[in-house]
């Protein structure tokens, strides 16, 4: 049974960002720059994001011994055959300037001895091209500086940034966005506004076990798909290979970032040997998912749960990573003395809403941008460090597509409908998830938790945050679950042990959205762009 919505406040703005991140304090300074009036929500705090935990770093295009097209190209082996080569260029393209941009800002990265920034190598780079800041610190320095700089611009224009407010639905008409509804301790309440992005992050909190923050929970993704618009890629969820590993540990573990590798850590077993060697031209720094895949399948041989990452021999570790190095202490351990246990977990979301390369979905007045967004830049495997890049580049462009198209646009919503999805318990959907939708998957498996699924879920009002961000997950896990299954190959992150091999007819993305009977149904997808 379900109630009417009773809304308890009432606010106007030409545009609603949904999400305090990278993309989203982008996206809101650009819009508000081009005379947008913008509000900024988010559900948690200042810091509360994906962006703040970053700790490699930008992928640019180094200024010597490296270039546009060789950034590409790792970019397109990265991804597995499913990147969209144009879009690639050109997110690549304007790094450069996106960086140079957060650097006006007040960002400050590390230097070398010769003063130039510093760089360094991840996997799948050819080059060392990754900047970072305060050693492994660097999404803590782009949220600080983004942070101050949307502060002051929205505070400008009177617009505050609100946390604590999680959005339930985009409302919409014949015409397209027409506003938002929201809830936070005062209840539901409505934005009226022509314009919604959504930079929200990723899915992290589908499994027991992931890097990102609690409130990684696909909200964007269940409220673009309620919307009317498409989600590709889905399936592709990239696991960081090297996770500190705790016994029984769950929620949000720290990470040790792909940087120690680059400077020259060495992944080994329970007996001392490389995990990698043998496996692929690169190594250590091979893409995420070889090096996961090759994790799993080494802990499925041994019968064990986890890894060592040996940096034992690296100089002025605590130096370069004081993080990870404060991080290791916490769990009784020092990387200078220590082998580092480690295990994969999920990290990023390589698909998301589709977008073009300004953050447009085929709603208008909808946009996405950062991880929640499906740009074709990722394909079935993210280059690391392209993450903070694509935020950068996409934040600024969707919020400048944002203010300048709906610009003028007048909207009134009315009609509230209410917001009573089907909800599985959270530490249900996450066991079936962690169970069967890992590193390695096969078909009884998947279908196995699609039922489980369906048949744990349940129609309920969403009255509070907990109840909506269940909700997502449950859509989301859903729509996961039907692409892994349609998709009976191996290729990047998606790896099905029933069907191992690559299949090149199956090189095209898979898209879905809600139809009219209100199921999730594959669509033909548009790799170039949306309509």
């Amino acid at each position: 049974m379900t109630t009417a919505i009773t809304v308890a406040w009432e606010d106007h703005a030409d545009l609603v960002v949904v999400g305090g991140g990278v993309a989203g304090l982008t996206a809101a300074r650009a819009a508000s720059r081009r005379g947008a009036r913008v509000l900024t929500v988010s559900k948690g705090g200042p810091t509360d994001t994906a962006t703040q935990y970053a700790q490699g770093g930008i992928a640019v295009v180094a200024p010597v011994g490296d270039s546009v097209d060789a950034h590409v190209a790792d970019t397109l082996a990265a991804g597995g055959g499913l990147c969209d080569e144009d879009a690639v260029r050109s997110i690549v393209t304007a790094g450069p300037d996106a960086v140079t941009a957060l650097r006006d800002l007040g960002a400050v990265f590390d230097t070398a001895g010769d003063g130039d920034i510093a760089r360094t190598r991840e996997g799948g780079h050819s080059t060392r091209r990754i900047i970072h800041a305060g050693g492994d610190a660097t999404g803590a320095e782009v949220q600080r500086a983004l942070g101050t700089a949307v502060q002051r611009a929205l505070g400008a224009a009177g617009l505050p940034v609100l946390f604590g407010v999680a959005a339930a639905r985009i409302l919409t008409d014949p015409r397209g966005v027409t506003g938002l509804l929201v809830l936070d301790e005062r209840g539901y309440g409505v934005v009226h506004t022509p314009a919604v992005l959504l930079a929200t992050g990723g899915l992290g909190q589908l499994y027991a076990c992931s890097t990102n923050p609690p409130g990684a929970t696909a909200d964007g993704i269940a409220l673009a798909l309620a919307a009317g618009a498409g989600v590709a890629d889905l399936e592709f969820v990239q696991f960081h290979p090297t996770v500190l590993f705790a016994e029984g540990g769950t929620g949000r573990r720290p990470l040790i970032s792909e940087a120690v590798r680059g400077e020259g850590a060495r992944l080994v077993d329970s007996r001392g040997r490389s995990i990698t060697e043998g496996v692929h031209p690169l190594g250590d720094l091979a893409p995420r998912d070889v090096v996961s895949r090759a994790i799993a399948e080494r802990l499925t041989a041994l019968g064990e749960d986890h890894v060592y990452l040996d940096a034992r021999h690296l100089d002025g570790f605590a130096t370069r990573f004081p993080t990870i190095t404060a991080m290791c202490a916490d769990a009784g351990l020092d990387p200078a003395r220590d082998l580092l246990p480690v295990a994969p977990a999920a990290h990023y979301s390589c698909g998301g809403v589709v977008t073009d390369v300004h953050g447009r979905t085929r709603i208008p007045g909808l946009y996405a941008a950062g991880e929640v967004a499906r740009t074709g830049l990722h394909g079935a495997n993210r280059l690391a460090s392209n993450s903070l890049l694509e935020g950068l580049v996409l934040g600024e462009r969707a919020g400048m597509a944002a203010a300048i198209e709906r610009a003028g646009t007048r909207v009134e919503t009315d009609g509230i409908p209410a917001v009573a999805p089907p909800v599985c318990d959270r530490t249900v959907l996450q066991q079936l998830m962690t169970r069967h939708a890992l590193v390695v998957r096969d078909a009884n498996g998947l279908a196995a938790a699609a039922v489980e699924l369906d048949r744990m879920s349940v129609a309920a009002s969403c009255t509070d945050a907990d109840r909506l961000e269940d909700s997502a997950l449950t859509v989301t896990a859903r729509a996961l679950l039907l692409a892994a299954q349609r998709r009976t190959e191996s290729r990047g992150c998606h790896t099905r042990s029933d069907r191992p091999d690559t299949d090149p007819t199956q090189a095209r993305s898979l898209e879905l959205r809600i139809d009219d009977d209100g199921e999730l149904s594959f669509t033909t997808p548009e790799l170039t762009g949306v309509n």
